[in-house]
């Protein structure tokens, strides 16, 4: 069956770095384009990147372009989420997803048809 498991969150100092995993199974993720999303408490899950399945095209979210990558290896079913200077208010679970591509709007969560379970990021002194 389809599934998505993220890894890679924990504690960080502000300004610090950390690289996430979305490994993939039950489908070709070279036919998916693949979001990345989080949702600190009390507040709405928000569209962090997405990668489309073709020529690697991404998009970020206002809050975190300029500071987050996001790449991919069909090879190793795997799509990474490279967060550098990272600040107290990237604290939140972060989750991956799939849809068929990124588009104008990659953002929109309800547009994701399988998530994975969230990893937790903590960004603190």
């Amino acid at each position: 069956q389809v599934q998505l498991v993220e890894s890679g969150g924990g504690l960080v100092q502000p300004g610090g770095s950390l690289r996430l995993s979305c490994v993939v199974s039950g489908f070709t993720l070279a036919n998916y384009a693949i979001g990345w999303f989080r949702q600190a408490p009390g507040k709405e899950r928000e569209g962090v990147s997405c990668i489309s399945s073709s020529y690697d095209s991404t998009f970020y979210g206002d809050s975190v372009r300029g500071r987050f990558t996001t790449s991919r290896d069909n090879a190793k079913n795997t799509v990474y989420l490279q967060m550098d200077s990272l600040r107290a208010e990237d604290t939140a679970v972060y989750y991956c997803a799939r849809r068929i591509v990124c588009g104008g709007s990659w953002s929109v969560d309800g547009t994701y048809d399988y998530w994975g379970q969230g990893t937790q990021v903590t960004v603190s002194s």
